[in-house]
């Protein structure tokens, strides 16, 4: 495989925020991107409650990248995500604005009515993530397209649902056959599409994988992702009273930290990859979302 994730060891952090959310096992991979492309400015079209946002803010910070962040949402919620109360938001404002303040914001808007915000070709990181409907999904990729710059990639969450509704599996459908793509299947689907003309060399190499390379690839960030679900079920852990259940989902957490360290093993010595020195012990606390 002539690309080698470990040369990228944002992918190996923790996310410091995890709430409730579907995208947790695609934090490794928004990490990875944010390291290689290092945008100059990215969009988020549907955040709620912004554990996928963060992500990329937090690599942003970490890695010390000039990046401009801005969150699209009404965060009053759809018919697949169900109505959002108004804390939904103030407790991400809470906990953004402090941290990521200085080079992020939240835009409360439709994204038909933020498209006014942003010159064409000037977004080169897009993460669609709105109403999950055909149609919508549609409408929300040719309305922004032309916002894309020449190195611009956008993210589809929810590529591999095809229950209630939901139509984002039939888009991409349509669109790998006319660019460049890449799509993992776990954690309910995440579609890579490289629109612009110069997209980044090394990002390039994800897209042009064989099958085999490209399910080993997959399997790498699948399983890293599952280590981000699992930190994720461990903070629900520290808020439970009832002793019994603790229990239990501890043990839960015990097997699944044990096959994940496992996968991650083999697929090492699979692909002959070596992990860099500083980040073979690194351990990087979770911190769930302030109250």
């Amino acid at each position: 495989m002539t690309f080698n994730p470990l040369k990228f060891p944002m992918s190996l952090v923790t996310p410091w925020r995890l709430t409730t959310s579907t995208w947790h096992e695609h934090i490794p991979f928004a990490f990875t991107c944010m390291e290689i492309l290092r945008p100059e400015v990215l969009v988020e079209l549907g955040t709620h409650r912004g554990d996928s946002y963060l992500a990329f803010c937090q690599a942003v910070e970490a890695l010390g990248l000039p990046t401009r962040t801005y969150a699209v949402d009404t965060w009053r919620g759809d018919e697949h995500s169900g109505l959002y109360e108004e804390s939904v938001l103030a407790e991400l404002r809470k906990y953004h604005d402090p941290l990521y303040g200085r080079f992020s914001r939240l835009v409360r808007s439709t994204f038909d009515e933020a498209l006014s915000h942003f010159p064409d070709g000037s977004i080169d990181l897009l993460h669609i993530d709105g109403l999950h409907t055909y149609e919508a999904i549609k409408h929300d990729f040719e309305s922004w397209q032309p916002k894309m710059s020449d190195k611009g990639v956008v993210l589809f969450h929810d590529t591999n649902v095809r229950e209630r509704g939901f139509g984002v599996w039939k888009l991409w459908q349509e669109l790998e056959a006319r660019y460049p793509s890449f799509e993992f299947t776990h954690g309910h689907g995440l579609g890579v599409l490289a629109v612009g003309n110069t997209v980044n060399p090394e990002f390039s190499e994800i897209i042009s994988l064989d099958g085999s390379q490209k399910h080993s690839l997959g399997m790498y960030y699948c399983t890293l992702g599952q280590r981000v679900a699992l930190a994720a079920k461990s903070a629900e852990v520290e808020e439970m009273r009832d002793g019994g259940k603790c229990l239990k989902l501890c043990r839960l957490c015990r097997f699944s930290s044990f096959r994940v360290k496992t996968t991650l093993r083999l697929l090492r010595r699979r692909l002959g990859l070596v992990l860099p020195v500083r980040f073979r012990r690194q351990t990087i606390p979770v911190l769930k979302a302030q109250e």
